[in-house]
């Protein structure tokens, strides 16, 4: 049964080198030089991926289209919906630059690159956030800071990020992504949590897992309204991110687990 699997998994994993080669040939020929062009250059590349690698999504509430949006961060499909639905600027762990592949698409599409051990770097992540702000253009990041499996609905949040989004004066939306399978995938024995959360697997590891799956569904909830720090929250930032984690987890919905 393995045997059988494994031309899927292979043909999806040539489908997904063909969207980078393609799409690293396109911005080398375009060379789009502002941010917006480079957002939108990247939203590109997540709607090609999601039609090769089978992948729908849907959205509940309104899409925020400027300001700050947070949610849980559960695998790296989040950011390929995420920049799906719209241009966006994405703000990272400084890691990421040195994925293969994956790491210089990043920094073509203009992602704000934070590192939390450089005060000098988080002055740079606060003036590239700046700069996605004034072009109007959400500015997306993940206050987990890592990958979860979703046991719970998130992490606890680190604070930094947020800070530099409320010292700007931007409003900061929530919301909340989740995962479904196709009930042939859940019957047999298939999860999110295994499957397509990405947890502590390496990126190959996961690929490989997540190349098996018939069909993943997303849904990305947004909160109605951008959240409404406290007076307090807005002078303490350890009490703002803890009104934006409850913010997110008022969104949460369960994992899906197989029958």
């Amino acid at each position: 049964m393995s045997l059988l699997r494994t031309p899927r998994r292979i043909y999806r994993c040539l489908a997904l080198a063909a969207v980078f080669a393609y799409s690293i040939l396109e911005v080398l020929i375009t060379r789009p030089r502002t941010r917006a062009l480079r957002a939108a250059w990247l939203s590109r590349i997540g709607n090609r991926l999601l039609h090769t690698q089978n992948i729908t999504f849907t959205t509940v509430g309104t899409v925020p289209m400027h300001g700050a949006v947070i949610t849980n961060h559960l695998t790296y499909v989040d950011i390929i919906i995420h920049g799906s639905i719209r241009p966006c600027v994405f703000v990272s762990k400084i890691e990421l630059r040195k994925t293969p592949v994956f790491g210089w698409v990043s920094m073509m599409a203009g992602t704000v690159y934070i590192d939390r051990a450089s005060g000098r770097n988080i002055k740079k992540a606060a003036e590239g956030m700046a700069k996605g702000f004034r072009d109007n253009l959400p500015v997306v990041f993940f206050p987990e800071s890592t990958t979860g499996v979703g046991d719970v609905p998130t992490l606890p949040f680190r604070n930094g990020l947020l800070s530099l989004a409320l010292a700007a004066n931007q409003p900061v939306t929530a919301g909340f992504v989740h995962y479904e399978l196709t009930p042939y995938d859940l019957a047999r024995g298939k999860s999110t949590r295994n499957d397509v959360h990405w947890g502590h697997q390496t990126l190959w590891q996961h690929l490989w897992n997540f190349a098996d799956l018939h069909g993943v569904h997303g849904t990305i909830y947004f909160a109605p309204q951008p959240i409404a720090f406290s007076e307090a929250a807005l002078k303490n930032r350890k009490l703002a991110g803890h009104e934006a984690q409850a913010a997110v987890n008022a969104l949460a919905v369960p994992i899906q687990s197989p029958p």
